[in-house]
């Protein structure tokens, strides 16, 4: 299930909320850790000791601002003690029955009686209003989280996207394709000053900003698909002031 974007006219009192945290999204399937495409991850057995029989849907994740770090270690083809820094963080249970507050608590009950050192699942906070919403994403934003997912407690399982599954940031975020590298000027004479990339409906545009040195010295690859955030668009239905947030390069996983 993927969320669509939060907007203050809906009435989302009484629904769920959790941080989004910023990992690779895994899949245990109750034998093995699957990436979201379906491909076999390969933590060492401590990490997956007393997960359950049953499937668990859930982020990899490092903390917060270890984006690149865990999808390092995730992307291992062999096992690597290095997961043992990490966490499955367990957002759902899809089943096909039973709310979500329902098939959440089929996990907490597994866990309960089956305690993992690196399984656990996310907590949910009931929210009160939008002002409460607020407050809370203004705290996780200044710990240094990416935002809040809001869910209707009673929501069904289902594939693709919904409704009922929101995201929650101070900005707009979105992937796009990297198609150019524009060379820098002055302090970024040699080095990247912007990437060229296109948006799934065609648009083409520049994003110049928010990139490390690092980055700027070894920018994205041609085809690699990048996360920016933006906010609104242009009625060219280009992104106003794009700033890169980070590489979403492997399509396989």
């Amino acid at each position: 299930m993927l969320p669509q974007v939060y907007s203050e006219e809906l009435d989302i009192n009484g629904w769920l909320m959790s941080e989004k945290l910023d990992g690779m999204r895994g899949y245990w399937d109750g034998k093995q850790l699957l990436s979201k495409n379906g491909l076999p991850l390969h933590p060492p057995t401590a990490f997956v000791h007393n997960f359950p029989p049953f499937a668990l849907e859930g982020e990899i994740w490092g903390g917060r601002g270890t984006f690149e770090k865990t999808i390092s270690i995730a992307r291992t083809q062999k096992v690597d003690d290095r997961w043992l820094k990490l966490k499955f963080a367990i957002f759902d249970v899809p089943i096909k029955t039973g709310g979500f507050s329902k098939r959440l608590q089929k996990a907490r009950d597994w866990f309960s009686n089956h305690p993992s050192q690196y399984g656990f699942v996310i907590e949910q906070v009931p929210v009160i209003d939008s002002d409460h919403l607020k407050q809370e994403l203004k705290r996780i934003e200044q710990l240094g989280g990416e935002g809040l997912i809001v869910r209707k407690p009673d929501s069904l399982y289902r594939s693709g996207r919904s409704s009922e599954i929101l995201k929650v940031k101070s900005y707009l975020d979105t992937e796009a394709e990297v198609i150019g590298h524009v060379p820098g000027q002055g302090k970024h004479s040699g080095r990247l000053g912007s990437l060229l990339v296109v948006l799934p409906n065609g648009i083409q545009f520049k994003v110049g900003t928010g990139f490390t040195d690092k980055e700027r010295e070894n920018p994205p690859e041609i085809g690699a698909i990048i996360t920016f955030k933006y906010y609104g668009l242009y009625a060219s239905g280009k992104p106003r002031f794009p700033v890169f947030l980070k590489t979403r390069n492997n399509k396989s996983i």
